[in-house]
């Protein structure tokens, strides 16, 4: 009979050297060798057996719906398969195992699924997709609790947010977060420079580029002006906790540049409709900041802000 052999490692398996892809593909072909089987095939991949989207599987099920004549598909065990026994794909190649299309055979269970199975091999067969939901459920919460923990420690389980890196491992070999003495600054200057008043978000991005060299994207700078890590406090699944890390910002800075960035998004002012000559046509050549009229005592002044937030006289226009 031909064969083909299917050889799947999830994320939580890659140190698992029993587990691993040379480790099944070894199992699978000495024991295709001893039945006889001619191997056509050989799928190898890391892919999760407890997702929804399962892409290269799926293209194994299509290859085995065109073939002409009978395949044993060898699994190294029933957990290869799927993890999931809502999984979509087990009761299709299941069927066509039982309309003998196909044989599934499981090589370290000792299992082959065909359409002369008996009740007790269809009960077994269900009891190992049982038992390896169980298991990556089971792994499952054993990373929640592992989180958890770290949170209550107020420990850090992703990767270091902007302005911080990774530092040494601890005793958990999970690696600190200590602050980054380059990217701290820019992110502190990008706060000081926004809570002035006197930048938008593009005018900022240019800025940090003039001074510092950085090419910050605007949703990039979107979430470094109101990620609250720098102020002590992380968030996971959209939970806050309090973390152990030192902060790069203080609160009050950081509730300032809320308060702009609330500001910004506020419907332009009825002002802003009023009909001066040049408005909007002249920018500051040192600050690169608008140049915008206001009218007092029947004279309009072109005016900007300064990077301190005083305001700077740039000229004057009479009117009659």
């Amino acid at each position: 009979m031909r064969s083909i052999i299917i050889a799947r490692v999830s994320t939580e398996e890659q140190k698992d050297a029993g587990n691993s892809l040379p480790s099944q593909l070894v199992r699978m072909r000495e024991y295709c060798q001893r039945k006889g089987f001619e191997i056509v095939q050989e799928f190898s991949f890391d892919e999760s057996a407890y997702k929804d989207r399962r892409d290269d599987f799926d293209q194994i099920i299509e290859y085995l719906t065109a073939q002409n004549e009978k395949i044993a598909v060898c699994f190294d065990k029933v957990d290869r398969l799927s993890r999931n026994i809502f999984d979509k794909r087990v009761p299709v190649l299941y069927e066509m195992a039982l309309d003998d299309v196909i044989e599934l055979h499981f090589v370290s269970d000792g299992q082959v699924i065909n359409q002369h199975i008996s009740a007790a091999e269809k009960f077994q067969f269900g009891i190992n997709l049982g038992l390896a939901k169980y298991y990556s459920d089971a792994i499952s919460d054993n990373v929640k609790r592992a989180q958890e923990q770290m949170f209550r420690e107020g420990k850090y389980p992703g990767k270091a947010p902007y302005g911080y890196k990774n530092g040494q491992k601890d005793a958990e070999c999970k690696a600190t977060k200590v602050i980054d003495e380059y990217t701290s600054k820019l992110v502190l200057k990008g706060y000081e420079l926004y809570a002035t008043r006197s930048y938008s978000m593009d005018l900022l991005r240019k800025k940090m580029k003039d001074l510092y060299g950085v090419e910050w994207s605007k949703g990039h700078l979107d979430n470094i002006l109101k990620n609250e890590f720098y102020v002590g406090m992380m968030t996971w699944n959209k939970k806050q906790y309090p973390h152990k890390y030192p902060n790069i910002i203080d609160r009050q800075l950081f509730d300032e540049v809320q308060a702009v960035k609330k500001g910004f998004n506020k419907k332009p002012a009825k002002l802003a409709g009023l009909k001066y000559q040049y408005r909007g046509l002249l920018r500051c050549d040192h600050c690169g900041l608008s140049i915008t009229p206001e009218k007092h005592k029947g004279h309009v002044y072109f005016t900007a802000h300064s990077t301190t937030g005083n305001m700077v006289l740039h000229g004057c226009e009479k009117r009659k």
